[in-house]
């Protein structure tokens, strides 16, 4: 694995980056390997250990990420990589100490692709944000977006079926597709991608890069206890009250439907582009629900409003 990287060009630019492995499996290879291609790494809790002594190796989890943006502002640092327990998901913290959520990197990784690799298929998972679909410099490189169901297996799959060059998750696992990976969700390959976002855009910061990126207002994911006997047949009834509202022209929070997608789940977009998603988690019994909204935070609590009147 560290001699397949070796393979990689070396950066140009001077990139300073906390890497945070959480003492998880990442720890054996994500120092040397990003050290090889010529970044300084200021190394958090990089020693194996099965005890995890610090903290759940989780860059979801704000522990972990405070943590990272702790050492970004110690060190002075363009950003930080923080990793999983076996590393195949990666989050980020800017030079600012900010957090950037996943699928805004997502955003920001695919505009960076696209630039090399114009007219690419772009797959997302059905948590992730609208951006993706509006975005006027992906729209530029003629790539095509395609939205599908969260998980491991569907998205790889999918990746795969399309030959479509990355898959971004919500949860940090991107799919990098050859030429660029070997077709699977790799945190390290992730993280030398946002390096490489680093290198190519030399004259700003991260946080700079982040803040062109359009504001949208995000729910928290929330997960509802639903059983797991029912949980689906649920799905599929909600999915049937708001496909006929979208039938019957009705409106939700004053503004017509504009699409109805049921590849995993129920997520429905209004006219002005905002959303909201309603799923079966994967994994245990509970529903999961977020929302997106691309004029406020009052618009998400409107848009809740309605989906916890159904539920």
């Amino acid at each position: 694995y560290v001699e397949y990287f070796k393979k990689q060009k070396k950066f140009t630019r001077r990139i300073r980056a906390v890497v945070a492995c959480g003492n998880g499996t990442a720890s054996i290879v994500a120092p040397k390997i990003l050290k090889n291609l010529g970044i300084e790494i200021i190394e958090l809790h990089c020693e194996l250990d099965h005890n995890f002594p610090n903290y759940n190796p989780n860059p979801e989890d704000m522990v972990m990420l405070e943590d990272m943006a702790a050492a970004v502002k110690n060190h002075h640092a363009d950003a930080a990589f923080g990793f999983d327990g076996d590393g195949d998901r990666l989050g980020v913290v800017d030079n600012m100490g900010e957090e950037i959520f996943s699928d805004k990197i997502g955003l920001m990784l695919a505009r960076n692709v696209a630039a090399d690799y114009p007219n690419s298929t772009f797959v997302i998972d059905v948590k992730s944000t609208g951006l993706y679909f509006h975005d006027e410099y992906l729209k530029a490189q003629n790539c095509k977006i395609e939205m599908w169901k969260t998980g491991h297996s569907h998205m790889k799959r999918r990746v795969r079926e399309l030959n479509s060059i990355c898959g971004f998750e919500k949860s940090g696992h991107f799919f990098i597709n050859e030429p660029l990976g070997l077709g699977f969700d790799d945190g390290l390959k992730s993280a030398i991608l946002m390096a490489k976002l680093l290198d190519d855009n030399s004259a700003i910061k991260l946080a700079e890069m982040k803040s062109q990126l359009p504001l949208t207002f995000q729910s928290p994911t929330m997960a509802p206890y639903c059983a797991d006997d029912v949980k689906y047949q649920l799905v599929d009834d909600i999915a049937q009250t708001i496909l006929s509202k979208s039938e019957n022209s009705e409106k939700i929070i004053g503004l017509k439907i504009k699409d109805v997608l049921t590849v995993n789940g129920v997520r429905f977009e209004l006219d002005n582009g905002s959303w909201g998603l309603i799923r079966a988690s994967s994994n245990k019994p509970s529903l999961v629900v977020v929302i997106e909204s691309f004029q406020s935070m009052d618009e998400v609590k409107a848009i809740f409003k309605f989906i916890n009147e159904i539920l």
